[in-house]
């Protein structure tokens, strides 16, 4: 079943307000697609005024805190990035699960936060290079999904993004047939976790997606968009990867 592909962009931890100025051209681009939904998560300094600038990009940030409020220094609760314009977050980035330890059990419990707080959370899980080599992708993965994915998730609610941890910002990514088979793995525990709903969850990939290797990726059965890195830091690099999907 084809769904509604989504084009998310990750600035990690870049970015001024002069980045900011980079949104008109990608909401052009978004503009001009619209049989997709385009998405930026900037830094938290940046997402009050992204969503502002926005003009029809879904703005989101890049991680949220399982709880409402409290004596939590340095984080962000699911609420104040919707209060702020916050449509989407992303809970469980690979960069999250091994720089700040997280388990499935607590980006599970984010991911629950963000629901209720009226965000979609972007559920990200992947495999190492070691864990590839060693032939256990497909068990970690499932593991990830298994841990992490609401169990009241639907279609509506929840994306999840398949990132290969050792081609994220490498320059490598996996031949087409490894993300055919990963993403069909992916929807069959949905399907699994969520019974029906699992069939309407977008699935995105996320691995060093650029503009010379959109189209392949994105022609891809399951692959219902991109969580895109360091290439949606600039207009000149992301517009093509949101005209390259659109003209699927």
């Amino acid at each position: 079943m084809a769904l509604r592909k989504l084009v998310a962009g990750n600035w990690k931890m870049n970015g001024t307000r002069a980045a900011l100025a980079e949104l008109a051209p990608i909401a052009s681009a978004a503009a001009a697609a619209p049989s997709l939904d385009v998405l930026i998560c900037p830094p938290f300094t940046l997402v009050a005024e992204a969503a502002i600038k926005a003009n029809g990009i879904a703005i989101g940030g890049q991680d949220c805190h399982t709880g409402i409020k409290g004596a939590h220094t340095g984080c962000v609760a699911a609420a104040m990035l919707k209060d702020v314009g916050a449509s989407y977050v992303i809970v469980g980035h690979s960069e999250r699960r091994c720089d700040n330890n997280e388990t499935d059990a607590e980006i599970r419990a984010k991911a629950e936060a963000a629901i209720a707080a009226g965000l979609t959370p972007i559920v990200c899980v992947g495999e190492t290079e070691a864990e590839r080599d060693e032939g256990r992708a497909g068990i970690v993965v499932a593991g990830q999904l298994e841990g992490s994915v609401p169990p009241a998730g639907t279609a509506a609610t929840l994306v999840v993004a398949y990132e290969p941890v050792w081609a994220i910002g490498t320059g490598r990514t996996p031949s087409a047939g490894d993300v055919a088979e990963m993403h069909a793995l992916i929807r069959a525990k949905l399907i699994d976790l969520l019974g029906e709903e699992g069939q309407g969850v977008r699935i995105l990939y996320g691995g060093s997606v650029k503009p010379d290797n959109a189209v392949e990726l994105m022609a891809v059965a399951d692959v219902d968009g991109a969580l895109v890195g360091g290439a949606s830091l600039t207009a000149a690099l992301f517009v093509p990867i949101i005209e390259a999907t659109a003209a699927l």
